[in-house]
Formats: structure tokens, C-alpha cells, sequence
């Protein structure tokens, strides 16, 4: 067996899945948790997450689908301790200062979509995020977030409402 093929006995591919996939769940990550070190963590805990219970998938194509609900859920997790923490430190709600290169890599245009998108409320959020940055249907928006599919087209209605006004108003 070669080092490069990791292969667990229901057929994943963890190392391919890990190249294939990575970046995209960052990103995806990074749009609901603000902070790339936070969203790293968070996908490294979902490929660890899915090789500790890779057994229980009954087909290995869900892995995929897998690995992003896992993505949103650790995230919500990594949400609700910083609240937790904000709460009892009293600290203020934009305490956390972006990467002196974060300006760089984004148009001014991007920062302000970007700065509405973070004052929806954080189901928009992770519906928009998975809708627009990680090109999901609904169905498997539905799928990761465990909504229905009517109320991923409503969250997407009523998010996009609102960055359209929030943003129509910066113009």
C-alpha cells in the first residue's frame, strides 16, 4: 500500500478527500467564524470527526455532505463559546482586529458585502454562505444545516432583502 492512499475499509479516501476539499470548507468556515485560525481548527476537527466515525456512513459518497455539516455545526459551536466567553469577560462585540493583510486580499466592495453579511442573523449567514461561497443547492443546504428546503429558500429570500437594503443604503 502506497503512503499516498488512505484508505479506511468502507472505501473513503481520506487524503484525497482531504486535497480535494480543504480549501473550500476553509473558506466556507472562515465566512461563518470571522477568523482563519478558528476556521482551520474547525476543519481539521471535521476530518477528524469523520475518520473516528467513518464506519458509521453507510455510503461513501456521503462523506462529502458529511464533512460540511460537521464544518457548520463546529462552527456554531465555535460561535456560541466566543458569546459565551464575550458575555463573562464583558468584552465588546468587535474586540477581534483582522490580519494587517485581511485588506489586501479583499476589494472595498467585497469588505462591505462581507461586513452586511455579518449582521444578518446567523442562519442567512450559513445559508447564504453555503448558497453563494460554496455553490450548494438547497437540497444540500437543507441537508448540512438539518433545515427544510423551504426554509433555506426563505432565509435566503429574507437575507438577501436585507443586504440589498443594508447595502443599497451605503450607496
Amino acid at each position: 500500500m502506497s503512503e499516498a492512499t488512505v484508505q479506511d475499509p468502507a472505501g473513503i479516501d481520506l487524503a484525497a478527500l482531504y486535497a480535494a476539499h480543504r480549501l473550500s470548507l476553509a473558506r466556507l468556515a472562515l465566512l461563518l467564524v470571522d477568523d482563519m485560525a478558528s476556521a482551520e481548527d474547525v476543519v481539521h476537527d471535521a476530518f477528524i470527526a469523520l475518520q473516528q466515525h467513518q464506519s458509521r456512513l453507510r455510503n461513501p459518497e456521503a462523506a462529502l455532505g458529511y464533512l460540511r455539516t460537521t464544518v457548520v455545526n463546529r462552527a456554531r459551536s465555535v460561535l456560541r463559546k466566543r458569546q459565551t466567553v464575550r458575555r463573562h469577560l464583558s468584552l465588546v462585540r468587535d474586540s477581534y482586529t483582522e490580519p494587517a493583510d485581511s485588506e489586501l486580499l479583499l476589494a472595498e466592495g467585497q469588505r462591505e458585502v462581507l461586513a452586511a453579511v455579518r449582521q444578518l442573523p446567523r442562519r442567512q449567514q450559513e445559508v447564504l454562505a453555503l448558497r453563494y461561497w460554496a455553490n450548494l443547492s438547497e437540497a444540500e443546504i437543507a441537508e448540512a444545516l438539518g433545515i427544510s428546503r423551504g426554509a433555506v429558500k426563505s432565509n435566503a429570500s429574507r437575507g438577501m432583502d436585507k443586504l440589498e437594503a443594508m447595502l443599497g443604503a451605503n450607496r
